[in-house]
């Protein structure tokens, strides 16, 4: 089977081009892809820039690096939904991300991660609606032997029970209001 971009999205790079100009995040990326040469094989190195400047990657983001380092789109969103690291919708004030590896969950991780569901009605993958919570989960972070670990606002904290993880997590739901 042939995948074809629809009219209606071949027809978005003229718009997210022109909307592209008056950005001055864009201008900052395009000197990134320029220092990189246009290089194909810095396409991982150029999702992070932009990651970093827009706090996650939308379509439109993906296409406009697809074409600026005219790769086709399905390569460049393949590598952006592949890799733990990237997102592609804005992340909520806080993440809460837990480590689903096999020591964590040996553990007790899904018991964390069920707490933490009950508590903010949102599952693993989701914010909350009022974009005071993203709830994340890991295949590994690594820390195996402070297991289970959950990565609060990019702290790692060890030994979680549900307890403390639901405690944390109200912490921030009750001085966000």
């Amino acid at each position: 089977m042939i995948a074809t971009l629809s009219n209606k999205k071949q027809n978005r790079l003229p718009r997210i081009l022109e909307h592209a100009s008056g950005d001055k995040r864009f201008k900052i990326l395009e000197a990134h892809i320029k220092k990189h040469q246009y290089k194909q094989d810095a396409l991982i190195e150029v999702l992070h820039k932009a990651q970093e400047l827009f706090g996650f990657l939308d379509d439109d983001l993906l296409l406009f690096v697809a074409y600026k380092l005219k790769l086709p789109a399905s390569r460049v969103y393949g590598v952006a939904t592949f890799y733990h690291f990237f997102t592609l919708k804005p992340q909520g004030r806080h993440t809460c991300v837990v480590c689903m590896g096999t020591a964590c969950y040996v553990k007790g991780a899904d018991k964390l991660l069920a707490a933490i569901q009950d508590l903010t009605k949102v599952k693993a993958g989701e914010t909350t609606p009022d974009n005071g919570l993203s709830l994340l989960t890991a295949r590994c972070i690594g820390a195996c032997g402070i297991a289970p670990a959950v990565v609060y606002d990019g702290t790692v904290t060890p030994r979680q029970t549900p307890e403390s993880v639901v405690e944390h997590v109200k912490g921030w739901l009750a001085h966000d209001h």
